[in-house]
């Protein structure tokens, strides 16, 4: 006779998802906030705008969603899982935040083979400190178990944020003029981007190993490759109270060249003077391993810079002083000019 087919047989263990549930709750109900209704573990995550509105005349929701991207392949390599939630988080909120929004809540999507329990629970974790850390609620997800998709010990890592803004505080590009100061704010390595070329060149081309300490960084590949991605949540909100941000520009995929004209209006051209910042040494490492030319490395990585913001010239330095009392690298790295609607790294 046949042996019977079930569910857990075809890749799927429903009991392990369903007894991870209250695990999950514990974790998400350390980051939860004003406005959240219920519990994980329904069909939908409930939040009451009214919560995080209050003094808002005209509150305006903002979301973005992003995913970890192929820094997951040296989470897999190396078998530490407890991080790359973290960067979830970050590639999610620094997005909204450049439009002046408070992070509110967030939801995560995990896409794996076979479920392990250990390796969700340490996801899990690292989103929740990721909220933490932003100030906004985890208020729920989707574990999804599909082997036929996914490689054994792989998964996908995906991130939702929703955040909250009066719209009178949304920085609006028309203000922006010729004149007004670039001040770039450091970043703590690669972030989030980038890992596809990172990889090739670190791993294949100059074949170093994960676990092997590299002199010039300080610490071993792996754990400058798995440094978790910095959150300017708490950061943009006090310059948002503080000061008249004109832009921000969260430096992701595509580099300076192409995120910092996403907040300025036509006819007005930012000039970077790259000798005004430093960046840490993983970069250097990359172009000169890689053979990687100056113009491939300021449109894959962040090289050095997290967020560049546009203020006129009489908040720069009142900003930048504010910026290194809370311990973050800032630096005046350009300005704005007339022209074509670009950033030029010079």
């Amino acid at each position: 006779m046949p042996t019977r087919m079930t569910y857990k047989s075809a890749g799927v263990d429903i009991a392990l998802k369903e007894a991870l549930v209250p695990v999950f709750r514990a974790i998400a109900s350390k980051t939860s906030g004003p406005g959240v209704i219920g519990d994980i573990g329904g069909f939908g995550a409930l939040v009451a705008v009214n919560g995080a509105g209050r003094g808002m005349r005209h509150p305006v929701l903002v979301s973005g969603t992003d995913s970890v991207g192929t820094k997951l392949k040296i989470a897999f390599a190396t078998g530490r899982h407890d991080t790359v939630g973290i960067d979830c988080v970050a590639m999610c909120v620094n997005d909204i935040i450049c439009h002046g929004a408070r992070p509110f809540f967030f939801l995560d999507y995990i896409g794996l083979g076979k479920l392990k329990k250990n390796v969700v629970v340490d996801l899990v974790k690292g989103i929740a400190r990721g909220c933490e850390l932003a100030g906004a609620s985890l208020v729920g997800g989707e574990t999804c178990q599909a082997g036929d998709l996914y490689q054994p010990g792989e998964y996908d890592l995906v991130g939702f944020a929703v955040g909250i803004v009066d719209r009178t505080r949304i920085p609006n590009p028309k203000a922006i003029r010729p004149g007004d100061v670039l001040i770039g704010i450091g970043s703590n390595g690669l972030h989030s981007n980038g890992f596809s070329l990172a990889r090739k060149v670190l791993l294949e081309r100059a074949k170093l190993k994960l676990g092997a300490r590299i002199p010039e960084l300080g610490c071993s590949l792996a754990d400058e490759l798995l440094r978790p991605t910095l959150i300017y949540a708490q950061m943009a909100r006090e310059l948002f109270e503080r000061f008249r941000i004109k832009g921000l520009a969260n430096i992701t995929g595509g580099g300076i060249p192409e995120n910092v004209p996403r907040v300025m209006p036509d006819g007005t051209r930012a000039v970077l003077d790259r000798s005004s910042w430093s960046a840490p040494p993983i970069f250097d490492l990359i172009q000169r391993a890689g053979n990687v030319s100056r113009t491939e490395m300021d449109r894959t990585f962040n090289n050095g810079l997290g967020m560049v913001a546009i203020v006129s010239p009489r908040n720069a330095d009142d900003v930048i002083a504010h910026m290194r009392r809370r311990k973050y690298a800032a630096w005046i790295v350009g300005e704005v000019s007339r022209g074509k609607r670009e950033a030029v790294i010079a």
